[in-house]
């Protein structure tokens, strides 16, 4: 399992350090996100990241103001520096829940989970990468695409991680 190495009675200490940080950053880009959204847009960059085609990546670009393009180009940058607390965040999170409940499955599963974090991280990387040629180069095939699938692999990923990290809390420890 990732993070494995850090002995037990840290990993709850590192979690909430950890959390605390994603939410700070899920903060910054609360208000980042405001100029980003249009009626092209409704969702902000996530429109952008989901958006799928050049046609419809292309409306959502032209719809913002240049200020609103420096705010999305400064949220994508900032995006990578996300990646690894947001990964270790639900690997921790998926690591205490693994320990929390008997069974080789829970925990073989706990750690597919633990490392599919930053699966996720992986995967958005490749996806903010296409974005931001789109940003900063037009629409172009094979872009939006790749962004697309790399972002709505990396939210079924995250919730499936999330899911597990919760489950392993809210079921009774055994």
């Amino acid at each position: 399992m990732p993070l494995d190495f850090i002995p037990a009675p840290r990993r709850i200490a590192l979690f909430w350090l950890f959390f605390t940080l994603t939410l700070a950053f899920f903060a910054v880009f609360g208000i980042l996100d405001q100029p980003l959204r249009t009626p092209a847009a409704p969702n902000g960059i996530v429109s952008f990241e989901i958006a799928g085609s050049t046609t419809q990546a292309a409306a959502i670009r032209d719809s913002w103001s240049p200020t609103a393009r420096l705010y999305a180009a400064f949220g994508l940058g900032l995006d990578f520096l996300f990646m690894p607390v947001y990964a270790t965040a639900l690997s921790l999170s998926t690591l205490l829940a693994a320990t929390r409940r008997k069974g080789r499955a829970w925990l073989g599963l706990g750690a597919v989970l633990a490392w599919g974090a930053y699966l996720a991280a992986g995967l958005d990387v490749v996806e903010n990468s296409a974005l931001l040629h789109i940003l900063l180069q037009g629409a172009a095939l094979p872009m939006p695409q790749i962004a697309a699938i790399c972002a709505m692999l990396k939210f079924v990923v995250l919730l499936i991680g999330i899911g597990y990290a919760l489950l392993g809390w809210l079921l009774p420890q055994k």
